[in-house]
């Protein structure tokens, strides 16, 4: 095998004889050290304490927190944790794969999925005080994605896309101006043939995202929901108007919708504006709410339009008219100014970039048999995007802050680093010609400087 050296080509031997001090994945030991330092795998292991067999050597707690770590570290099934355990100077004791799969069974069978989110609102609180509370109207984003099954799992089903599998509900909570995006906060697993706008199941996903929020925050913020038109139910929205929530929900353009739109003067548009704030090259926005019976909806609710030009060769439908295409909202927030709560809405679609984060963190990947432990795997991979999330807006600055999984595991997570032991004192050495090993030792710095409560 040939290497270069200097521009030339060099022979390279390879042997199996290296020193023991070198370890690999030391990225991923930031994101378990942010576990620890956020009291997750303490608050773990108090809720998951009826968990523990007297004469196992592993603490339920610390095995979930390893879980989450080796999903965000890019594992995918359960024999990826050797991944850590190989790395036991490092890690400490990491459990066997039989001992993991006890775990999540015995939190399964014993319904005990409650206990790890309380673990995990334990440490949003603690994150929060640190700086990962977002600024402004705390805004939760539901919505549901389509999670292939290649084998007959239990709760598979057909899709309304043609595929098999499963068709979760996730809720994230939106937080633009922190470098980690957005915060998960709840998740359902369901059947593949679970309707796309079953009020009951977004009413549950809701009231486990809200269970996520620390109580002192949530008691005086403006809380704003978001969902496409499956949002668009008279339960889901009674059940912000009694939880004092606002709504922003998507609008079927049914006939009545399209004849409002239609009757139209061109001046009520007026230009819609894009992130910066500026007026956007295409698009317009107006208000139908004086056109429309909305009655039937909750009171002070309203109706916006958007309309905009289709990008070239984009083919038309039936609902389009005049070589425009429409979308409809509907929302009960107060704001004078239509195109800022258009806009507003229109951001709904980074949670599709949360989803895909997840879905690259474990979640594309439901790989049990039995649906219970597939919703605890589900609830592993909220866990794992919410350490990746501490980590990012705690630990990094720039780039590294808001890069997705798969390049932060490159640059970050798997480096490598020789560890060598002196005077009862460890000390980690990063390879100095890695462009991203001061970045990483900085983060390590920074978490261990987080004030202690």
């Amino acid at each position: 095998m040939k290497v270069q050296r200097g521009g030339r080509e060099v022979t390279l031997t390879v042997t199996a004889d290296g020193t023991e001090a070198v370890v690999s994945h030391v990225g991923a030991a930031l994101v378990a050290e942010t576990a620890d330092r956020l009291e997750l795998t303490a608050a773990l292991s108090r809720e998951l304490s009826a968990l523990r067999q007297r004469r196992s050597p592993h603490d339920p707690g610390r095995v979930v927190r390893d879980l989450a770590v080796m999903l965000a570290d890019g594992g995918d099934a359960l024999c990826d944790l050797r991944t850590l355990r190989d790395q036991g100077a490092l890690f400490g004791p990491v459990a066997s794969d039989a001992t993991a799969w006890r775990v999540i069974d015995a939190i399964a069978e014993r319904d005990m999925l409650d206990a790890v989110r309380r673990a995990r609102a334990h440490a949003r609180q603690r994150a929060w005080k640190l700086g990962a509370r977002p600024a402004g109207p705390l805004i939760i984003d539901l919505d549901a994605t389509l999670v292939t099954a290649h084998s007959d799992k239990e709760g598979a089903a057909g899709t309304f896309k043609g595929g098999f599998g499963f068709h979760p509900l996730l809720a994230y909570l939106d937080c633009p101006e922190l470098p980690g995006g957005g915060q998960p906060l709840a998740g359902r697993l369901r059947p593949g043939n679970a309707g796309a706008n079953t009020a009951a199941d977004h009413i549950r996903v809701l009231a486990d995202a809200l269970e996520q929020l620390p109580r002192d925050v949530i008691a005086d913020a403006d809380i704003v929901v978001r969902c496409d038109s499956a949002g668009a139910t008279h339960e889901l929205l009674d059940f912000c108007r009694d939880g004092r929530l606002r709504f922003s929900v998507g609008l079927d353009l049914t006939e009545p919708v399209r004849d409002a739109i239609l009757a139209l003067a061109e001046t009520a548009w007026r230009p819609a504006i894009g992130a910066d704030g500026h007026a956007r090259d295409n698009g317009d926005v107006a208000e139908l709410t004086d056109q429309l019976p909305l009655s039937c909806w909750p009171v002070s609710s309203r109706v916006l339009v958007r309309r905009e030009r289709p990008h070239p060769g984009a083919q038309l439908s039936f609902t389009d008219s005049d070589g425009y295409r429409f979308q409809a909202i509907l929302t009960d927030q107060p704001d004078d100014d239509i195109a800022v709560l258009e806009r507003r809405h229109r951001e709904r679609a980074r949670v599709e970039d949360r989803i895909r984060a997840a879905k690259d963190s474990g979640l594309q990947n439901l790989p049990f048999r039995d649906f219970d432990a597939n919703a605890v795997w589900l609830e592993l991979v909220l866990l794992d995007q919410d350490l990746l999330f501490y980590a990012q807006t705690l630990c990094l600055h720039g780039e590294l802050a808001r890069c997705e999984p798969k390049r932060l595991r490159y640059r970050l997570l798997h480096c490598a680093g020789r560890l060598s032991f002196h005077a009862r004192q460890a000390r980690l050495r990063l390879p100095r010609s890695w462009p991203w090993a001061s970045d990483l030792a900085a983060a390590f710095a920074r978490l261990a400087a987080l004030p202690a409560r």
